[in-house]
């Protein structure tokens, strides 16, 4: 007989994933169908641990016309998340890079671990 999860646990949520992106940071896709491109995320889905990118993981949404809702029939195209380990931040050179962390005065700010650019802007 298959072990049944106790009541206290099987309502959680997931558990958040640790992120060092954020948003509108420009990521380059280090794996997957489009590797090597570059983006600027546009949404990061801490849960589920995955990012959209803009202009990248494309795929094609058939939509019903809905005249009362101003919306277009036909075949559209728009991005879908992809796994958060496969994107890398970039710097401002564009330079894929992990990131770091350091102490700022009293503020603690993201650093590139590739030549120790600040990545936060201000």
């Amino acid at each position: 007989m298959a072990s049944k999860i106790q009541q206290r646990h099987q309502n959680d949520p997931r558990p958040k994933i640790k992120v060092k992106i954020k948003k509108d940071d420009t990521v380059k896709v280090i794996a997957g169908k489009d590797k090597g491109k570059t983006g600027r995320v546009l949404d990061i889905d801490t849960t589920k641990g995955r990012v959209l990118i803009e202009g990248v993981g494309m795929i094609k949404r058939h939509t019903r016309p809905n005249p009362a809702k101003q919306i277009k029939g036909g075949i559209a195209e728009r991005e879908s998340s992809i796994a958060i380990s496969n994107v890398m931040v970039t710097t401002s050179g564009g330079v894929a890079t992990r990131v770091g962390y350091r102490m700022d005065g009293k503020t603690r700010v993201r650093v590139a671990k590739k030549g120790g650019e600040i990545l936060d802007k201000k």
